[in-house]
């Protein structure tokens, strides 16, 4: 595994990316997801030789207000973008809850060469966090356990995986090092900053966001991640024929998805409207209660135009 390659930014953002009032990244709005598909750790190459985790305690406690987690800088920051960016309407609300000492673990060992703060200060060359393989986004991963699966399921793939929640950040990446997969990243912080900040335009092979925060109060729609802003900002760092895979399960913000991706002129949709669930997004845990409940989950699956 190389080190964190994020890089000075040597250019300015574009001038025609958008800025002030896009919303800001989702946190997952599922914690619970499907147990990862398991495969000898062995059979990865190039996966971390390194103790198994919980092999020495580390304190599970959450800290008081205001202490940082990792206050030696071995994990990620409780803020890091801190002051360096403007304040917007978030579409997340960080939960910085119990990490357990399992994860606390992960973090601490991994978290230098898997991990990354968004702090909006550098550019990341994703050639090399990923040695050299496609990269897709992954806005809001919960506990990660369907990423790591689709992680599994897709070795030539890169995941980049951001969220706000430490300790699915944690067991994102104990499902790595366990599973042997070499092709997940965590990034995090706020999603907006990644994408306007950090990454060049046309770098991503992919985007997705499964099952966001719907905010169903009405007054509270404007946090809702899929705006025209947020499109608008994102396609510019998609490559041609990225694919773009929302999914949710509340109707009304399945409604404003379809209405707000096939309105992106840069987008086109793959169906005459809703997508069928695709192989390759796990049924998750999460997603098997709504099932249960009688909601309808909708993806959306939309490509980014060639020209």
């Amino acid at each position: 595994m190389s080190e964190n390659p994020a890089t000075p930014a040597t250019d300015a953002p574009e001038a025609n990316a958008p800025e002030a009032g896009a919303p800001a990244a989702a946190a997952q709005g599922s914690p619970a997801r499907e147990a990862a598909s398991r495969q000898p750790a062995s059979q990865a190459a190039d996966a971390p030789a390194s103790r198994p985790l919980g092999a020495t305690a580390v304190s599970a406690a959450t800290p008081r207000r205001g202490e940082p987690m990792f206050p030696d800088g071995t994990g990620p920051a409780a803020d890091p973008a801190g002051s360096h960016h403007e304040r917007r309407i978030r579409s997340f609300q960080p939960r910085r809850s119990r990490v357990s000492p399992s994860q606390a673990d992960a973090l601490r060992r991994l978290w230098p060469t898997w991990g990354l703060d968004i702090d909006g200060l550098s550019r990341i060359d994703l050639d090399e966090f990923f040695g050299g393989l496609p990269v897709v986004l992954e806005i809001g991963f919960g506990m990660g356990e369907a990423t790591a699966q689709m992680a599994a399921a897709d070795p030539g793939t890169g995941i980049l995986g951001c969220d706000v929640h430490t300790p699915g950040q944690g067991n994102l990446l104990g499902l790595a090092e366990r599973n042997g997969l070499s092709n997940v990243r965590v990034a995090n912080g706020d999603a907006i900053i990644l994408l306007r900040e950090m990454l060049a335009p046309a770098s991503l092979a992919g985007l997705r966001v499964y099952f966001p925060d719907p905010w169903p109060k009405k007054r509270h729609h404007k946090r809702r991640l899929i705006q025209p802003e947020f499109l608008a900002l994102a396609t510019t760092r998609l490559a041609p024929g990225a694919l773009v895979h929302c999914a949710t399960d509340w109707e009304p913000y399945a409604e404003q998805m379809l209405e707000v991706l096939s309105a992106e002129p840069t987008l086109e949709n793959l169906h005459s409207g809703y997508a069928p669930r695709p192989d390759f997004r796990p049924l998750t845990k999460f997603e098997g209660q709504g099932l249960d409940k009688g909601h309808v989950v909708h993806d959306l699956l939309f490509r980014r135009r060639d020209a």
